[in-house]
């Protein structure tokens, strides 16, 4: 199989995953929505979450895949695939050990995580009820640790598509016990809360039997003094510090919207979950895609064939991620108003979250490049240079929250986020590209300027079919369901109408990936 057909493959099996994992996610905000609105409750949940998960991507999903799939795609090509299913072995053993031991640590120090999260919180109550919550929530990390684990070991033996559904039993089962809890003891905070930890274990179960049949096993196994181990620990350490810089900026927006007016946390959070359903179906599914291929190439010292997948896979992202850019800048206020607005979240809830969609939405394209040029260092097991440069975006998203936080207020704070991420990706690509030499990067650029005139024409036609009153008005579900249905069916027909016009040669990739 050519790195194109394989990545095509793998990001499709992985698209097709998350988007089921997206839309039960939906479900999910739709559920917290209805119940816990957007008030100081809601804010108390959401940063006590955003406490585990913020862990999540430091020790478990970005740092993990970055550096055990290199690792172990190089001891099997090198040493024997009985080898990489020992470092398996010693790899779980030790993240079992060293997550397990910050878990219980974060459990025990929650109230001073809280506060440093979270200064702008003032009520005792709320501050109470926040450290509850990240301490029923913390067991999350180790879960998802274990799952991200899982995952890898299955990549890099070409199994995609269960892992990338992982994350939709997480979301089912907080559906679940959301539903159930509330019904028996009518307290949906706790409810969502202890679904968040079971739902990280479901993440975890559903993958072991994949895993075991893949000849993985789940015995315990030390001896850490393994070279591949340690190769693993000196790409993961500038990981976990990218991935922290990383985090902080979502921490800085948190820690500046708590001394906004209240409900700012819960707008940021909702409008973002909205920018992450394109950002987890194409962003992330196109870099677990082409990390495995990617580290092939590497490792067999052929860069030709790196650098002609590497442009393939960003145009490819780029195809499908700028227009759904548009498309949610174009409907903002149908879709949340169809995804949130009942119960709690009232119509000025509606307006303030879709106020900061536009701001987060600008910065999707970056935000999926990222997560493949960043793949492409892993590959080359650079884990350095991203780190780098992410705490140069940092210290500009900094920059620009206190710039525009003021004027702007949380809108601010969501348009620093995509102004970091713009600079993030332009020194990424410039970097790679001069460690390569050649990226294709005229044929990169010609290609994401005709897909961005097809995007905004595309929502420009968007915005005029969807200025009607019904998004106001109360009740019309159905009716607003088939119009909201048909305005998206009606963007899609002209975007790929406006491709074939503009020549834009992803089309074809798309339909056939769309025809099978």
């Amino acid at each position: 199989m050519t790195g194109k057909k394989e990545i095509t493959r793998a990001a499709s099996s992985f698209s097709s995953a998350t988007v089921l994992s997206r839309l039960l996610g939906f479900v999910r905000d739709m559920i917290l929505a209805r119940y816990l609105g957007a008030s100081g409750i809601s804010d108390a949940f959401f940063v006590a979450f955003r406490i585990p998960n913020l862990m999540r991507d430091l020790f478990a999903e970005g740092s993990m895949s970055s550096a055990f799939i290199p690792v172990l795609t190089e001891v099997n090509i090198k040493e024997s695939s009985r080898e990489a299913k020992r470092i398996a072995r010693l790899t779980l053993t030790f993240i079992i050990l060293v997550v397990g031991t910050f878990t219980i640590a974060g459990i025990i120090l929650s109230p001073y995580i809280v506060r440093i999260i979270a200064p702008g919180f003032q009520d005792p109550d709320k501050i109470n009820t926040t450290v509850f919550l990240t301490r029923i929530m913390f067991p999350f990390l180790l879960f998802v640790s274990l799952a991200a684990f899982t995952m890898g070991a299955l990549n890099v033996k070409g199994v995609y598509f269960i892992p990338a559904l992982a994350s939709a039993w997480f979301n089912l089962t907080i559906i679940i016990t959301i539903i159930v809890i509330t019904y028996a003891f009518h307290n949906p905070l706790i409810a969502a809360a202890i679904g968040v930890t079971i739902g990280g274990f479901m993440q975890f179960a559903t993958q072991l039997p994949a895993y075991i049949r893949q000849g993985y096993s789940l015995t315990p196994l030390t001896g850490f003094d393994n070279p591949y181990l340690k190769k693993m620990g000196k790409l993961i350490i500038p990981v976990m510090f990218g991935q922290a810089v990383g985090q902080l900026n979502i921490f800085i927006s948190t820690l500046l919207a708590s001394y906004l007016s209240e409900g700012s946390i819960t707008y940021l959070y909702y409008s973002m979950r909205l920018i992450q359903f394109p950002i987890g179906v194409f962003g992330v599914a196109m870099a677990m895609a082409v990390l495995p291929t990617l580290s092939r190439h590497a490792s067999s010292g052929d860069i030709p064939s790196l650098m002609t997948d590497l442009s393939y896979g960003l145009r490819l992202l780029f195809y499908l991620s700028v227009p759904s850019m548009a498309g949610l800048i174009a409907l903002r206020q149908p879709i949340i108003t169809m995804l949130f607005q009942r119960g709690e979240f009232t119509y000025t809830d509606t307006l303030e979250t879709a106020y900061a969609l536009i701001f987060y939405s600008i910065g999707i394209w970056s935000m999926v490049g990222n997560k493949v040029l960043v793949s492409a260092f892993y590959s080359l097991k650079d884990t350095k240079t991203p780190v780098k440069i992410a705490a140069l975006a940092l210290i500009s998203n900094i920059f620009f929250s206190l710039m525009f936080m003021g004027p702007l207020r949380h809108g601010g704070l969501a348009l620093a986020n995509s102004l970091s991420s713009w600079l993030n990706f332009l020194l990424l690509f410039y970097l790679l590209r001069k460690r390569l030499r050649r990226v294709d990067g005229r044929i990169i650029l010609r290609s994401f300027l005709k897909i961005t005139l097809s995007s905004i024409l595309m929502g420009i036609i968007l915005s005029i079919l969807a200025n009607t009153h019904i998004w106001t008005q109360q009740g019309k579900t159905a009716l607003k369901i088939l119009l909201l249905g048909g305005l998206i069916s009606t963007g899609i027909i002209v975007y790929f109408i406006l491709s074939k016009i503009m020549k834009i040669r992803e089309l074809k990739d798309v339909l056939s990936v769309i025809k099978k």
